[in-house]
């Protein structure tokens, strides 16, 4: 304290007075290499911004988005904002949007200014500074949004299957509709074709009622009723596992008995009321209804389930005291349960965040819960494709006869695909081209990330800040002598020649500042060019002469004369720079 110095939660606080003291000079430079000066505009920072000297976050922001300028459009904010996949309707944005309807009553050109832009945004400036800084987890979501579009399009263009039509609602709807909705972790949304259609889940319905039923009960009981193994059979078989149980919560005799252990000793009433809070919590509270003629023609065509029920009831499959007349109707009326592409996305979303819904940062289900479904979605989620599904598109998902896929991309993005026509195994034909397609071009597959594994789109990733910090770290590795991160590199397929805006090598770096050991490294080691030239025809040996190296001069012209560029064709230009790519990557 004597000395003015001051350290809290990694921020170093220098006062005015002390700013040039030898002692505080020394002390930062320690603590780090690239501290060269002390700024006096550094100093106190926190005390300066709250006293308006150093930019808040929202002015930050408001520079950000006005690009020079002294005023923003209202419409040049919901459309910056909308590019990061935040939709204006998000709850978690409430308050802002609000306060931005206000305050336009009160503007004349419909612009803000920079104090009306802080009063907007200042109780979501956390969400909305996470979002213009591309901190969520698909920072370029405009691009990756692009590559569903065209993975949409052409799934449209599929005109096989058919649409169920053993009960008339289902029946009705055109096989021309197709919709895609997808929510990420962070609550960035997309919506592509009929997206706000209601339609009912149907078999969709059965990985969040077991999931309801794991959280309210925990693993160990729901399965002293259901099993974990995929059947090998039709999913409305009248069949039971070795120890007479179902095989699993998604057939249709498992799905029964998974709803006889919600909420038990009370009414139908109760229970679908509980059911349909929870499903509304999962979509974050966008539409959930119920489809009570589709319930009446499910009942009235039920007469397979009512005879798995009757099979189950034999078998003492269910909890003691179980009424299975209305726990069947109980079933038919969750498969009843409608919902949109839009709001089922967000139900698959949270399974994909842990539990967490993403709109509204609500815990839903505990992560017992979520592992569990996840896992059964994966093994027995497409009917009679599941093992298929599995293998082509590694990703928990779950289908319904009413046309939709509610997949799972985990800790990344939910999606629903909706298409009502069918192939034989009752699973939409434009939604499993979409799954696939989706899986062939990013590395969303559960085995994509090994290693040497072919190289695919990761939407997780900044493509340019990488490009940008791999260059960074190699030249600044060069420029420090340090061989051991250069061996990392070099070790990780890093491309050694990589070039920095002036087209200056490490070699260049090095060879200025007269480390040998690099120099060595990079030639012997790395197989560098010796000879590349940056932007103003300078090349290492040049780099060494002008600044003295005398020693790294007498390395660089045994290479220098043994170096002959090699005549390459244009396939293997293409190899070397797609290798070149991949090392930057």
């Amino acid at each position: 304290k004597e000395s003015g110095l001051y350290e809290a939660t990694g921020t170093l606080f220098v006062s005015e007075e002390n700013k040039n003291n030898d002692f505080i000079q020394q002390f930062l430079c320690q603590r780090s290499p690239l501290c060269l000066s002390i700024s006096p505009y550094a100093a106190y920072s926190p005390l300066r911004r709250k006293a308006g000297i150093l930019p808040s976050l929202e002015d930050l922001l408001f520079y950000t988005i006005a690009e020079g300028q002294e005023k923003i459009p209202a419409h040049k904010f919901t459309t910056a904002l909308k590019a990061t996949g935040l939709l204006t309707g998000d709850p978690r944005l409430k308050e802002c949007m609000e306060m931005l309807k206000v305050t336009m009553k009160t503007t004349s050109d419909g612009a803000l200014d920079r104090h009306l832009f802080k009063k907007c945004v200042q109780s979501n400036i956390v969400l909305l500074t996470q979002a213009f800084r591309k901190k969520f987890v698909i920072p370029d979501f405009k691009s990756f949004t692009s590559h569903i579009d065209q993975i949409y399009e052409s799934a449209k263009s599929l005109s096989g299957g058919q649409v169920a039509d053993y009960i008339p609602q289902l029946a009705k709807f055109s096989s021309n509709l197709w919709g895609v909705a997808l929510c990420t972790v962070d609550g960035q949304r997309y919506t592509a074709g009929e997206t706000k259609v209601p339609f009912c889940l149907q078999s969709c319905v059965k990985p969040l009622k077991y999931a309801i039923a794991v959280h309210d009960h925990g693993t160990e009981y729901v399965h002293r009723f259901i099993g974990k193994e995929p059947s090998g059979l039709r999913f409305n078989k009248l069949f039971l596992n070795e120890e007479d149980k179902p095989h699993n919560p998604m057939v249709n005799a498992g799905a029964i008995v998974c709803t006889s252990l919600l909420k038990q000793g009370v009414s139908n009433a109760e229970k679908f009321d509980y059911v349909m809070n929870f499903m509304n919590k999962l979509a974050g509270n966008e539409y959930v209804g119920f489809s009570n003629a589709t319930f009446q023609s499910e009942r009235l065509s039920g007469d397979r389930n009512f005879a798995i029920g009757y099979y189950l009831k034999e078998k003492k499959c269910f909890p003691e005291g179980t009424d299975m007349i209305s726990i069947l109707d109980l079933y038919f009326q969750l498969c009843s349960i409608e919902v949109t592409c839009e709001s089922a996305s967000v139900m698959a979303a949270t399974l994909a965040n842990g539990g967490f819904c993403p709109i509204t940062g609500e815990r839903v289900l505990n992560p017992e819960a979520v592992r569990d479904t996840l896992s059964l979605m994966h093994s027995c989620g497409m009917y009679d494709f599941s093992g298929q599904f599995a293998f082509h598109v590694g990703l928990p998902a779950k289908s319904g006869v009413s046309g939709g896929i509610l997949l799972v991309v985990p800790n990344v993005m939910g999606i629903m695909c909706w298409s009502p026509p069918l192939d034989k195994l009752g699973n939409s034909v434009r939604g499993i081209q979409f799954c696939t397609d989706l899986v062939q071009l990013c590395n969303f597959h559960n085995y994509d990330n090994l290693r040497h594994f072919a190289k695919k789109l990761d939407p997780r990733r900044e493509g340019g800040d990488q490009r940008v910090k791999s260059v960074i770290n190699l030249l600044f590795a060069a420029y420090t002598g340090d061989v051991s991160a250069l061996r990392r590199f070099a070790l990780s397929s890093m491309d050694m020649e990589q070039r920095d805006y002036d087209s200056r090598t490490a070699l260049h770096v090095a060879a200025a500042e007269g480390h040998t050991e690099v120099v060595r490294f990079l030639l012997e080691a790395c197989k560098v060019n010796p000879v590349p030239r940056d932007r103003w025809g300078n090349t290492p040996m040049d780099e060494a002469i002008h600044f003295g190296h005398h020693d790294v001069v007498t390395i660089l012209q045994d290479y220098h004369n043994a170096y002959s560029p090699k005549e390459t064709t244009a396939d293997s230009d293409k190899e070397t720079a797609e290798k070149n790519l991949d090392g930057m990557l």
